[in-house]
């Protein structure tokens, strides 16, 4: 409960900002939309150099043959610009969690967390972390930027092993990860209001 009134104050708070030139922006992760993951983030102004980034993403869909790819994740972001805000250079500095429901899938091993796993196995569970990241926003005309961003950090997750994507037999409880490496990842179309 504490979890979702921080979310959604910060997102009142930031809907709340006075939506004047440069202030405000509306963004999609195109990486998100390619895996049919709703997202949508917001992003506003709040000195010179400084703006602050949350964006959300949601994928609720059945994958079929036995797949499972359902996950919802939360990323509040504090950017520092070397120049202007909007325009060119960034660093980063996020926060992530979220939950998940993975399955089915053939994996590899990845930077200490072995995804093979995936094909014979569902994991449901939760997580939080935080990272650093760099970014670069180009303006492509008046109301329209295009940005990339890479991030890197650290993750703690908490879940439940079942034994196939698709049963319920459940096989490990409680079980946690450590996970360092990338925490973010975005190609974002942004509209600038």
């Amino acid at each position: 409960m504490i979890k979702k009134t921080f979310v959604l104050t910060t997102f009142l708070l930031a809907l709340g900002t006075a939506a004047r030139a440069q202030e405000v922006v509306l963004k999609s992760n195109l990486f998100y939309d390619a895996t049919a993951t709703l997202n949508l983030g917001i992003e506003v102004g709040l000195k010179p150099r400084w703006t602050f980034d949350l964006s959300g993403n949601l994928n609720a869909w059945d994958m079929g043959g036995g797949k499972k790819w359902k996950h919802y994740m939360f990323q509040p972001e504090a950017r520092y610009w070397f120049c202007d805000r909007f325009s060119g250079h960034f660093l980063g500095f996020h926060a992530l969690g979220g939950q998940y429901n993975f399955g089915g899938w053939k994996g590899a091993n990845f930077l200490g967390s072995d995804l093979r796993k995936l094909e014979d196995n569902r994991y449901q569970g939760w997580y939080v972390g935080f990272g650093v990241a760099y970014g670069y926003t180009w303006i492509l005309g008046r109301h329209w930027n295009m940005e990339a961003e890479i991030g890197i950090g650290y993750a703690y997750t908490k879940f439940d092993k079942y034994e196939c994507a698709g049963c319920g037999r459940k096989v490990e409880s409680d079980k946690h990860h450590n996970y360092v490496g990338p925490t973010k990842a975005a190609v974002n179309l942004i509209y600038v209001f």
